[in-house]
């Protein structure tokens, strides 16, 4: 058992029956009264995100997720497949658990597995990929850095922002937090 004194952003644990992440906290002591914690928790099946305040000491049980190294294989549908890379296995995993990852997504992709006992509840990529761009307007004579920024489409079909400069078959590295480029490979 924890308390609200443990709490740190990414904790997992277990709230009326369902898992819960901390995406933020704030401990709290007025002047007048106890003080609490007031929390920004995000359900860890459904990613609904819903604001909680807390007793301080209050207690909670927290829940420990097995982190699994796997590699994206393939999609079919609504699913997208991953092999563990130690036993071989191959597991769907609902494009709704995964939705926030899907435009950065390619295959071969070594990625983390959040698991809770059997059920797969998550899917971390790597905090950068590098993609190729496939389609983008094209660059003119003197375009530089600082002179803005165009559309550009990627090869697992997202489209970013970049420098004027990039052409197409170009590799770029991406922020995939923020869906943000960040420099030509």
């Amino acid at each position: 058992m924890a308390t609200t004194a443990d709490f740190r952003n990414g904790m997992v644990f277990l709230l009326e029956g369902d898992l819960y992440s901390i995406v933020e906290f704030l401990h709290v002591k007025p002047g007048k009264g106890g003080a609490f914690v007031r929390s920004k928790l995000k359900n860890v099946k459904t990613g609904a995100v819903v604001e909680r305040t807390f007793r301080a000491g209050e207690r909670i049980e927290e829940v420990r997720l097995e982190r699994r190294p796997m590699v994206y294989l393939y999609n079919a549908a609504d699913e997208y497949y991953f092999m563990d890379n130690e036993t071989y296995d191959q597991f769907p995993i609902s494009d709704e658990l995964i939705k926030d990852s899907i435009p950065f997504l390619k295959e071969n992709t070594e990625v983390e597995v959040l698991m809770h006992g059997d059920a797969i509840i998550g899917v971390e990529i790597p905090l950068f990929v590098n993609l190729r761009v496939v389609d983008t307007t094209p660059g003119f004579k003197g375009d530089t850095v600082t002179a803005g920024s165009k559309p550009a489409q990627l090869e697992t079909g997202a489209t970013i922002q970049v420098p004027m400069f990039l052409e197409p078959g170009d590799v770029v590295k991406v922020d995939t937090r923020t869906g943000t480029y960040i420099e030509r490979v």
